[in-house]
């Protein structure tokens, strides 16, 4: 499995919704249960999944979920 689909799989799991496909250009308005509680949830589930660590201003920069994809890759290959 590659980042992007193991991170689909958490983006599933948090928001308990199976039909999820996470796209590069996908953003917090486009899933309605997105809120600063699940964005922080999120983040939490990914750190744990992945087994690293963000930074607030790395995830504060990112846009939409490519550059988040983008961040994860650069994380692991450390």
């Amino acid at each position: 499995m590659d980042i992007k689909e193991e991170l689909q799989e958490v983006f599933r799991d948090v928001f308990d919704e199976e039909g999820i496909v996470i796209s590069n250009e996908m953003t917090a308005s486009d899933i309605d249960e997105w809120d600063s509680l699940s964005h922080i949830q999120l983040i939490v589930a990914v750190e744990k999944k992945f087994k690293v660590k963000f930074q607030t201003a790395e995830i504060i920069k990112l846009q939409n979920v490519g550059e988040f994809i983008e961040l994860l890759q650069k994380k692991l290959n450390k």
